[in-house]
């Protein structure tokens, strides 16, 4: 309820041309008029897309933003648009295209863009009540709903939201550390962290932002479906403990970036657990198939972790940044804990006196009320919906598996757990050494040519294309036009090179 003052009538500031900018009831018309004004820009430009990019080279993406004088203002939402045509729109990349296949960037749901409206419009942040009021509700509800839906209780569960991936395995590996810290006799420079050797980057860089010793993290080998083999997890704990160091975390992969490949939880769990060691699953890729109707099984041993890392900003359909980290314990929380009087006052005050503050639980102190996407999108879609989405892309990239298995063209890595796919060019005449060579130059093609985006990474010392398919609405024939694009640029290239 908005509740009216009285003021000076006329207000001194109605006129004046440096306020007129700032959301305040005498501007709701004109912010209204801006925003719909850049709604419908977009809307247009929407219409007008005909590929993921046009292929812009960094040069010129380059030369059209420094071409801009920031320090001489257009003074019109009008002109200022057209010319964000010029430095951003007309050659960004549009993750709705089927064309696009490359990196864990998904198309988005509507209700979360109608949230990022409300979000950015209202500008709280999550650290305090007193700046947020029911979004820290809103936040702290959407943490007991997927901290039950991993299978965690609700009653003992905590966590926040974050900026991303990297973010949340920061933050939970913080409280894997101060968590071993507590036991007598350990020391930061002893400390070790298990993960499999396809395991996130962030994993290593944790460590180093934590302080530990350069060798912390020890890499785990996988199988030929690039998940964590148990039986060599126990070997290398049981050598931390004979070299005198100390566990401090395992991190199981629930969705590896370059493969979706989801270890087995159940049996990393108990060897966690037999250890003493905290378990952190990260599931920012597979944490879809928390909502999943057919593939929730895959999860399964998740509930035994001690954190979880979801990414509602891959297979949830959220716009960035959307994550959190989820702990099954929340007396954990306290590792992260700090205490600053202009925010977490111990004598309360006012109306706050019992008012939860965020910031107690979280590394950032000032946060976006990511959480409303979330929110608003199960609120008018439900659950069961953005699961249909996820088995539906990974039901695309088992189809179109299915349909270049025995293609002679291509050679596919393995069959996809989630909806990832890696695969080579074969080109008669050529060996793997060649082939190796062709990839950066295929992908470099497909780019400049503006039907398809596709990345690349390395495995066993061969350079593979990726595709990451995140998008519902595309179809078997979309994802094989890319592959052809693939099939023909290599063949191509490879001409060329023979000649």
């Amino acid at each position: 309820m908005l509740v009216s003052h009285p003021t000076a009538s006329p207000r001194a500031h109605a006129d004046d041309p440096r306020l007129r900018h700032l959301l305040h009831p005498d501007h709701a018309g004109e912010y209204e008029t801006a925003t719909r004004l850049a709604v419908t820009h977009l809307a247009s430009t929407l219409s007008r897309v005909r590929g993921p990019v046009t292929g812009s080279s960094p040069a010129r993406a380059a030369a059209s933003v420094d071409a801009v004088d920031l320090d001489l203002p257009l003074g019109c939402t009008t002109q200022a648009l057209a010319e964000l045509d010029r430095v951003w729109l007309d050659d960004t990349v549009w993750f709705h295209e089927p064309g696009y296949a490359a990196h864990l960037n998904c198309p988005v749901l509507i209700p979360a863009l109608v949230a990022e409206v409300l979000v950015s419009g209202v500008n709280p942040s999550l650290d305090t009540f007193d700046q947020s009021v029911g979004g820290t509700f809103i936040e702290r509800r959407l943490v007991q709903w997927v901290a039950e839906r991993i299978g965690f209780s609700s009653e003992r569960a905590d966590g926040v939201f974050t900026s991303g991936g990297t973010q949340s395995n920061l933050q939970a590996l913080h409280l894997a550390r101060d968590r071993a810290l507590e036991r007598p006799g350990v020391w930061p420079a002893r400390l070790r962290i298990l993960a499999s050797a396809d395991a996130h980057y962030s994993v290593q860089r944790s460590a180093r932002l934590l302080g530990l010793s350069e060798d912390a993290v020890l890499s785990v080998p996988v199988d030929e479906r690039r998940r964590m083999l148990p039986d060599r997890l126990s070997a290398a704990l049981s050598e931390v403990v004979s070299a005198g160091d100390s566990v401090m975390a395992v991190v199981a992969t629930a969705g590896t970036t370059d493969h979706g490949s989801i270890d087995p939880l159940p049996a990393l769990a108990g060897l966690a657990r037999a250890h003493d060691a905290w378990l952190h699953v990260d599931a920012a890729y597979g944490g879809g198939l928390l909502v999943s109707r057919t593939r929730r099984h895959l999860l399964a041993g998740i509930e035994q972790a001690d954190s979880v890392t979801v990414d509602f900003h891959k297979t949830w359909f959220q716009p960035v940044s959307c994550s959190a980290v989820i702990v099954r314990e929340r007396r954990h929380l306290r590792h992260v804990a700090a205490h600053a009087d202009y925010l977490n006052p111990r004598d309360g005050g006012g109306a706050a006196v019992s008012a939860p503050n965020q910031v107690d639980k979280s590394l950032q102190t000032t946060r976006r009320f990511d959480a409303l996407k979330l929110w608003l999108t199960l609120r008018v879609m439900g659950a069961e919906a953005i699961g249909d989405l996820v088995d539906a892309i990974v039901d695309l990239a088992a189809a179109v598996h299915a349909r270049y298995a025995v293609d002679d063209r291509i050679e596919l890595h393995a069959a996809p757990e989630l909806s990832t796919l890696l695969l080579r060019p074969r080109c008669p005449g050529l060996d793997a050494d060649d082939v190796d060579r062709l990839v950066p130059r295929i992908r470099a093609a497909l780019w400049s040519a503006g039907a398809h985006v596709v990345a690349a990474t390395v495995v066993d010392g061969r350079r593979w294309l990726k595709l990451t398919l995140l998008n519902p609405m595309a179809e078997v024939d979309d994802i094989a036009s890319v592959i052809e694009g693939i099939a023909e640029t290599a063949a191509a290239l490879a001409r060329t090179e023979a000649a």
